[in-house]
């Protein structure tokens, strides 16, 4: 009799711990694997609707060939499409809003969509919206009007030197326009000689407004409301983030380049290179990456923002 009871609690006991484990199991949210293939040349890339991933699509050259995708753990989906060329993309109060060419559109739950604001809207003309960026307030966004991108490059697509007669040609007429929720537009950062082709636009840990000048390589911040450009210089910059630390960061599409930059020396360190592309990234910092669409590619990439520490006090101990 003893024996049956304990074999019996011996059973109880394993069917008890094997349900346990399966339950953990099947709580358990499985994880997205980076890299992932999106597509014909995705820009830019946000956190969305329940927690998926979402990336604009610019696709061919094709009007109304650009489409939205969908990252989540089924896999790569459209989940809405007929726009021209999808820039930055941004997630505020259940919509998701990203620029055009000269247009903001609106996205539900549900993948339908809507133009937010027209090119009509904005108070100056606009000639290339890119990135977008939410506000310090969660009340708008702000987008970048890169301007006249026409003047920038050479014959073979290269940008021209900062020193060559062309370079002095390039028209001063990028800007940074904030948008509201009802759609109201207004300029908050005027044309600069520091700000040639503005391409990404970010917030930092201050209400600062970030540019990348994707011409003349300035990493500028609005200090006290003026336009001061961080040391070094980033041709062809395209994302920039500052995270909950201080540290910056700055993408390249030209070079194909992310670098973290030392919130207080302002030292910059290579976290990854060798890609076509860097476009405008997600800064996910509660899991120490950014998500990088490499453009030309068509692929979107993990990058680990704590592993140039780790290289770098490896590297000290070896010196040592």
């Amino acid at each position: 009799m003893l024996v049956k009871r304990t074999l019996r609690g011996m059973l109880i006991y394993i069917s008890l711990s094997v349900l346990l484990i399966l339950g953990v199991g099947c709580k358990a949210k499985a994880e997205i694997k980076f890299p992932v293939k999106v597509g014909v040349k995705p820009e830019s890339i946000t956190k969305g609707f329940k927690g998926n991933y979402f990336v604009t699509v610019m696709n061919g050259k094709e009007n109304e060939d650009g489409e939205l995708v969908e990252i989540s753990t089924k896999g790569v989906n459209v989940f809405s499409k007929g726009f021209n060329e999808p820039k930055g993309i941004v997630f505020i109060k259940e919509h998701l809003y990203f620029s055009d060419i000269n247009c903001i559109w609106k996205v539900d739950k549900d993948g339908n969509k809507s133009v937010f604001v027209k090119k009509e809207d904005f108070p100056k003309e606009v000639l290339y919206l890119n990135d977008v960026t939410v506000d310090g307030e969660g009340i708008g966004f702000y987008v970048a009007d890169m301007g006249a991108t026409n003047y920038m490059r050479d014959e073979n697509n290269n940008l021209w030197p900062l020193e060559s007669d062309e370079a002095k040609l390039v028209p001063q007429l990028g800007r940074i326009y904030h948008v509201n929720l009802k759609g109201e537009v207004s300029i908050v950062q005027d044309d600069s000689p520091l700000m040639l082709n503005p391409n990404g636009v970010g917030v930092d840990n201050n209400n600062n407004i970030m540019v990348s000048a994707f011409f003349l390589g300035n990493f500028l911040v609005t200090k006290e409301g003026e336009l001061t450009p961080l040391k070094g210089q980033y041709r062809g910059g395209d994302g920039v983030e500052q995270d909950s630390k201080g540290n910056y960061y700055i993408s390249s599409w030209t070079q194909g380049k992310v670098w973290k930059i030392d919130g207080k020396t302002e030292e910059p360190t290579v976290l990854i290179e060798g890609l076509k592309s860097a476009a405008d990234f997600y800064l996910e910092e509660k899991k120490h990456r950014l998500l990088v669409p490499d453009m030309l590619a068509g692929m979107i990439y993990a990058v680990d923002i704590k592993k140039y520490l780790i290289n770098f006090l490896i590297t000290k101990k070896r010196s040592q």
